[in-house]
């Protein structure tokens, strides 16, 4: 069953059904300034960081579900209504949300009265600016009026929804004209507020909640929007909002245009006032200005939709599969700079108060963003760094306002250093900026302990070496990429933490995977130290990188795949000779992708393995069988029941890495079977089952043990968004940066005829077309650049600012 449809002209999915199975949501914003926008105006809005600067409220977990947002309310003559159905969920004539790139644009129609929002967040602008149309098109001339109505978060989300017995006593508001601005702890510590404006003369106001809605109503039924008239009210302790009334009167075809602008300001200590206790409003007043006529909102509009348009021209395919054409041009790489901005920290899921940025995700989330703005990628790669310790482990997440290490979290987690190897290498494929690696980079953020970042790939690249385990595998720490395998945790005190929480001293305990991605992206490392002219360090670590692959060979693999990993007891986890978690998909993923096995056939029969035992309608389970008990030596993976998340289910992140591997061995059916599977596009036609939206991965699909096998969970902020455009774009299209150029090397289903591709590179756009006369799955058998023909697979770097025609024979 599908709830709407994609509009691929506009770059749009349109929502024609406001009661979709969950709510589905949008994100505004690209630099400093974000809002969480659903198909029904709910969600919020913050500068930089979703827990420190949250600048409108939420309450997850409602009952009912996706209350609080940025709402309109239309009173028509004791009727009264919103544009996006809800909060008031009057029936309405017709009802559409357009989910653009940047923008959403929501409208309602109710006795003729037809009122459209548009939401984005200009470019370079700290504050989201609201166009509201309201259109009589009915035969009667219309008196109505329009409220509007936003609550303000006292800054801090944690302190916000715990502190009540201060929060109730510190709300603060101003009034001038149409604008209410709040001002809650400006005089003390905080150098910031927020305003809420309107374009045009109002007729009434609200900023306190209780004289707004009333203290026994809801969102739906306002006590000010149910009399028709605002209270004038002005918040005092207690909890502060924002809310505007403007009459109006509409003859039949007549509309009004109004625009509303929520902005954040921040002034320098000695700027913060105006007179005593009156504001400094100058920041303001310049951002009001900014937008305060439709047509420069209508500007300003364009130029967002055309910075889309210009990134997303880096990478585009044409193709036979119209599914396959949108989530590579549109929603992949969208969703890919979304989840680059947000890390998993700000969503329908996550909270944005318990989680900053991950070290290993944003590592992970800059491989599908890099060709979009290099330049933004490169400052992250440094901020990463920064936050690394002096012996090349790193602390797990850090705050984006501070860029500090999250110290509630801490480190140990023994994948995260391989990752900044892997994502600083993917930069330099890109950009061939190699003086990146001379940039002086702390650790731990102490400017005296700064070194080349080239000196942090080595401390990351020997923090596995240094840390082997009694079969010479890597040790785990705390978890290595899946984070409820807490193999040093023994946790049975209930609320303990599990990824934070060690009972063992952790020199046991060993990862299969870490071992694979050490193969994977030691070679990245190998090539590094040859460009810095380090060729006895370029061998030295490949010898590393060789007695890894010979251990993973005779320790880490069972007879028919790969081992998952080894337990405080020295125990095989992911071994045939288990009860239940036989087999993993990770280290399949990783270990072919590095080409461990290929060629003894060890690689193929694990694939072959992943299809028999992991695979399902709805894409692969990450182990088999689900454990159906919980095993206090395995930690979190065992608490969950069969089929959810890591227990189990279809985490769709690794099965990107699935997808690579049989790429790596060739077989192009298999490799986009498994990708078409979990790519949001496909799954549009079963809405009802899949629940969350059609346009954006998600972290999780129910598993095949589960109730609700096929059912997802946790969209929008999942490494499924990079990964899998990696996949895709790299391993199945095959056009694929390496440090010398770019590289094609296509692995696509044979009974494909070809395809398309342009791809912007240093400074040169490639207009690649690949032909398939003999329907192979691999394999290049002649390039022909400008009528040229090169050898080999690696195009010339032009950097000249032209196009040029490359043509690709498969064979």
């Amino acid at each position: 069953m599908k709830f709407g449809f994609f509009d691929d002209v506009n770059k749009e999915y349109v929502i024609n059904v406001p009661t979709t199975p969950y709510p589905w949501i949008n994100y505004l914003g690209t630099e400093n300034f974000f809002s969480l926008i659903s198909n029904t105006a709910g969600g919020y809005c913050f500068y930089r960081d979703a827990r420190l600067r949250r600048i409108t409220r939420y309450r997850y977990n409602n009952v009912p579900i996706d209350m609080g947002g940025r709402y309109f309310y239309i009173y028509d003559n004791g009727d009264f209504w919103s544009p996006g159905w809800s909060p008031v969920k009057r029936d309405l004539e017709s009802y559409e949300c357009r989910h653009g790139l940047g923008y959403t644009k929501i409208t309602g129609k109710r006795n003729g009265i037809n009122t459209e929002v548009t939401f984005f967040v200009p470019q370079n602008y700290n504050g989201e600016v609201q166009k509201v149309v309201v259109k009589n098109e009915g035969q009667d001339k219309k008196k109505i009026t329009l409220f509007s109505f936003l609550e303000f978060c006292l800054w801090n989300a944690y302190d916000d929804m715990t502190n009540f017995q201060r929060n109730f006593s510190t709300g603060e508001v101003e009034i001038e004209g149409s604008v209410i601005y709040h001002k809650t702890e400006y005089k003390e510590r905080r150098n910031h507020y927020a305003f809420y404006s309107v374009n045009a003369e109002i007729t009434g106001f609200d900023s306190d909640r209780d004289s707004f809605i009333g203290l026994y109503n809801g969102f739906e039924a306002p006590q000010a929007v149910v009399n028709g008239k605002s209270n004038n009210s002005v918040a005092d302790g207690w909890s502060p909002v924002a809310s505007h009334s403007i009459e109006m009167e509409l003859n039949p075809g007549e509309q009004k245009e109004f625009v509303f602008v929520l902005g954040y300001v921040e002034n320098k200590d000695e700027e913060k006032w105006e007179s005593k206790g009156v504001i400094n409003k100058k920041k303001a007043y310049e951002m009001i200005e900014q937008f305060n006529t439709v047509s420069k909102v209508d500007s300003a509009f364009e130029e967002l939709k055309n910075y889309w348009n210009s990134l997303l021209s880096k990478y585009s395919v044409e193709s036979h599969d119209e599914k396959l054409n949108r989530m590579v041009n549109i929603w992949n790489q969208y969703q890919c700079m979304v989840t680059f901005n947000m890390s998993r920290s700000a969503s329908y899921f996550e909270s944005g108060i318990g989680r900053g940025m991950g070290f290993r995700d944003s590592n992970q989330d800059l491989l599908g963003f890099v060709h979009q703005i290099p330049e933004r990628g490169r400052e992250r790669l440094l901020d990463l760094a920064a936050t690394q310790l002096e012996d090349g482990g790193a602390y797990h997440q850090y705050q984006p306002l501070t860029k500090k290490g999250n110290n509630e979290i801490g480190g140990d987690f023994n994948d995260d250093p391989l990752w900044l190897i892997l994502a600083t290498a993917a930069y330099i494929k890109e950009t061939g900026d190699y003086t990146i690696l001379k940039e002086q980079v702390p650790f731990n953020n102490d400017p005296s302990k700064a070194d080349t970042m080239f000196e942090h790939l080595t401390r990351s690249f020997y923090h596995v070496v240094n840390n082997l385990g009694p079969h010479g595998l890597p040790l785990i720490g705390r978890a290595d990429w899946n984070d409820c395998l807490n193999l040093n945790c023994f946790s049975n005190v209930p609320d303990e933490p599990f990824q934070t929480t060690t009972s063992k001293d952790g020199k046991v305990a060993e990862s299969v995977m870490i071992a694979g991605m050490f193969v994977f992206i030691g070679k990245d490392y190998v090539e590094l130290c040859k460009y810095m002219g380090l060729e006895e360090e370029a061998k030295k670590a490949q010898q590393h990188i060789d007695t890894m692959k010979e251990t993973i060979i005779k320790h880490g693999y069972d007879g028919e795949w790969f081992l998952r990993a080894y337990d405080d007891f020295g125990r095989k986890i992911g071994s045939n000779e288990n009860e239940e978690g036989k087999i993993f998909i990770e280290s399949q993923g990783f270990c072919v992708m590095a080409e461990v096995g290929v060629e003894d056939g060890k690689a193929l029969k694990a694939m072959d393995s992943v299809k028999k035992y992991l695979d399902t309608p709805y894409g692969l389970v990450l182990q088999n069988p689900a454990f159906t008990k919980y095993y206090i030596e395995y930690g979190e993976i065992s608490t969950y029941p069969a089929g959810y998340k890591e227990n189990a289910g279809i985490f769709c992140h690794n099965n990107a890495w699935i997808i690579c591997a049989e790429a790596a061995i060739g077989r192009g059916d298999m490799a986009f079977e498994y990708y078409s599977k979990i790519a949001p596009a496909y799954t549009e036609d079963i809405s009802e089952i899949h629940k969350l939206e059609p346009y954006v991965y998600a972290q999780m699909i129910a598993g095949k043990d589960a109730k609700r096998h096929g059912e997802a969970k946790n969209s929008w902020l999942t490494g499924t968004a990079a990964w899998n455009f990696v996949a895709i774009s790299q391993w199945i299209l095959g056009i694929k940066p390496e440090f010398e150029g770019l590289k094609i090397d296509p692995c696509i289903p044979k009974a494909w005829d070809g395809y398309k591709v342009t791809r912007y590179y240093r400074g040169s756009t490639y207009d690649i077309s690949i032909k398939n006369p003999n329907h192979v799955s691999k394999g290049v058998a002649k390039i022909t650049v400008d009528g040229n023909e090169i050898s080999g697979t690696i195009l010339p770097v032009f950097n000249d600012g032209k196009t040029h025609n490359v043509e690709v024979i498969m064979g």
